[in-house]
Order: structure tokens, then sequence, then C-alpha cells
């Protein structure tokens, strides 16, 4: 099977083995992905709408680099901090997207991320047909 790596350039890829995206076949994995802007820096910090709308645009980047788009994510995972808090906001953000496409989705509290200013991670499917 043929296989391509994206890469968002991070450092952090080379450090823990990983790729922002594979393609294999016509399946699209992107990597858990946060809200931050191109030097690596979190935005929207204190936001989880901001965070989700920023971390949507960067997988939609990603699948663009791999050959697929946002309509063709079959399965979404969101992991957030307080769900109690943010799963109002966060839903909001996933269903500005994904409305009318309405992959498969997992919304799941974690006790943290990466970063303590993180409030969400999402990671994504899709089956590209191209």
């Amino acid at each position: 099977m043929n296989r391509q790596r994206v890469s968002s350039h991070s450092p952090w890829e080379s450090v823990v083995g990983y790729s922002r995206a594979i393609r294999a076949g016509g399946h699209v994995f992107v990597a858990g992905t946060t809200a931050v802007d191109a030097s690596g820096k979190l935005v929207c910090v204190g936001d989880a709408y901001g965070q989700t709308r920023r971390i949507l645009q960067i997988i939609e980047q990603a699948l663009h680099a791999a050959g697929a788009t946002m309509e063709e994510v079959v399965r979404t995972r969101i992991y957030v901090v307080n769900i109690a808090r943010d799963a109002e906001a966060v839903g909001r953000a996933h269903g500005d997207v994904f409305r009318d496409i309405r992959p498969a989705s997992s919304l799941v509290e974690v006790s943290q991320l990466m970063e303590p200013e993180m409030l969400v991670e999402i990671e994504v499917h899709a089956v590209a047909t191209a």
C-alpha cells in the first residue's frame, strides 16, 4: 500500500516519531491537533470555541495536503479538559464545519493536554475519493 506523510514541520514530529497526517490508500488520518499558530504558539487562550475553529483550519490544511477534503471526513475524535464547561462551545464550532457532513464523532474529557492552556485536541479520519 502506498503511504504518504504530511508534515507540519513541528520539531516534535522527529522527536516523538509522528506525522501531522498519513494517507494510506484512500484513508487519511490526521493526528491529534491543537490550536497553534505557524510558530507553534497556542492561540485563542481561554476560548474553547476559538481553539476548535483553529484546530479545524489546521486539519483542513493537512487533509488538503493529503489530497482529501473536510467533506470526506468520516470520523472525528474530540478531547476536552472540561466537558461540562466547554462541550457546548466545542460542539457549536464542530457543527459550523460538519453540520451537513455529519461524521461519526466522540467527545471525551481527558485530565490534561500537552499545555495547561490547551482546552481541545481533535483527530480525524477521512476516506478520500480521489
